[in-house]
């Protein structure tokens, strides 16, 4: 099915399941549950869960397959961000024209950092990744500021031409749409105690994130792909045969790069304002710890790592001291006062510890990330297959 094979159709199916019930399953518990904080079912967080999601999908292209590290590929969700903001800008605040552009943008920033930095291999090429990234966020806070609007960020302003838009013009800021439905539209669903909102943004961005996913798998499966990760095993035994791997490896770098393009563009899609923060080193940093987090070279392993970081930025961050104390209120005093004070500094702001201490616990113990996690978990419950006796065992006396 659309060039899958029966495995793969069958988890590309599952995939497709469960983000387009994510408003469901991401909200287990009735709003007026204590326990609905952890619920992560509410548009804006579930549209970060796909963009980032895509975002670390790019990147597994080009660490997962080839076994580039770049520290540098915040550059281009920065690219595509100041891309997508100018197209709402001069033409049109729909968001096809947009993200199409932020990842030709990307694309193109792309093939030029890459075929530079991939004349180096192992932690030069790192370097040289994170330099370009550097010298692109400061010069997106300085030299470039007529383009980037330095600190103050890219924003959209009611004197802006909007070509194609200039008909409908008004005298307050427009939203972005898709063909005239707004990304910030909503339907919100009642049923007993839970309430589930349904956002046309969030189902536009996991449409996309499908196509991408879809896209992926394909790159993985093919003769493409298969080349990358012969670049990965031995890069020098593959140039000995007579084969130019730069050429793969550079398309590698560019794909990931117009991955990164496209979440960027998305993330502007969100909320029509693009900064230079978004090309921090640690922006690049994050996308590798949700690589390796989830499972680098797994399909669905950056996805999860993705959810993971971004679920415990906005929802495990908020856990303050009271909540802490409502927790355990029903245990004595001396013993609540003393667990709340332990806990204080893994949770609210402290969260990157908790953070670190997981990350530091699965290179450890699960090199191959939430992904090995889960089929450690799961090889348990599968039936091991008797053993055979062997045909020339002699019968024992």
């Amino acid at each position: 099915m659309f060039g899958l094979d029966r495995k793969d159709t069958v988890f590309m199916l599952i995939v497709v399941v469960i983000a387009l019930s994510a408003p469901i399953l991401l909200n287990p518990w009735p709003a007026a549950s204590q326990m609905a904080q952890f619920n992560a079912g509410y548009p804006d967080l579930m549209q970060r869960f796909v963009v980032y999601g895509i975002f670390a999908i790019g990147f597994n292209i080009l660490f997962g397959l080839t076994g580039y590290l770049s520290f540098g590929h915040a550059a281009f969700l920065g690219v595509g961000s100041y891309a997508a903001v100018w197209m709402f800008k001069l033409l049109s605040m729909n968001i096809i024209p947009a993200i199409l552009l932020s990842m030709v943008v990307a694309g193109l920033f792309a093939l030029v950092i890459g075929y530079v930095s991939l004349r180096r291999s192992g932690i030069y090429f790192s370097i040289l990744t994170l330099a370009f990234a550097q010298m692109s966020f400061n010069m997106a806070y300085s030299v470039l500021t007529p383009l980037t609007n330095g600190e103050t960020g890219l924003q959209l302003a009611l004197d802006d031409p909007r070509i194609l838009d200039a008909a409908n013009t008004t005298n307050s800021l427009p939203v972005t749409n898709l063909f005239g439905a707004e990304m910030r539209s909503s339907v919100t669903w009642n049923v007993g105690g839970w309430s589930f909102d349904f956002s046309v943004g969030y189902y536009v961005c996991a449409v996309i994130m499908l196509i991408a996913f879809y896209t992926s798998v394909r790159i993985f499966r093919s003769p493409f792909g298969m080349m990358l990760r012969a670049v990965k095993s031995n890069q020098q035994r593959l140039n000995y045969t007579g084969i130019n791997s730069r050429p793969y490896t550079l398309a590698a770098f560019v794909i990931s790069g117009m991955y990164a393009g496209l979440a960027g563009g998305l993330l502007a899609a969100m909320d029509p304002l693009a900064g230079a923060e978004r090309m921090q080193w640690t922006a690049s940093g994050e996308v590798v710890l949700m690589t390796i987090l989830g499972g680098a070279g797994t399909l669905i392993g950056p996805f999860l790592g993705a959810g993971f970081i971004k679920y415990c930025e906005n929802i495990f961050s908020k856990i303050n001291d009271q909540i802490l104390h409502q927790w355990f209120a029903l245990l004595p005093d001396w013993l609540e006062n003393t667990l709340v004070t332990v806990l204080h500094p893994f949770i609210g702001k402290g969260w990157h510890l908790t953070l670190g201490l997981i990350f530091m616990l699965v290179v450890v113990f699960l090199p191959g990330g939430l992904v090995e996690g889960w089929n450690r978990i799961t090889g348990l419950f599968r039936r091991k297959p008797k053993a055979k006796p062997s045909a020339t065992t002699e019968p024992a006396e």
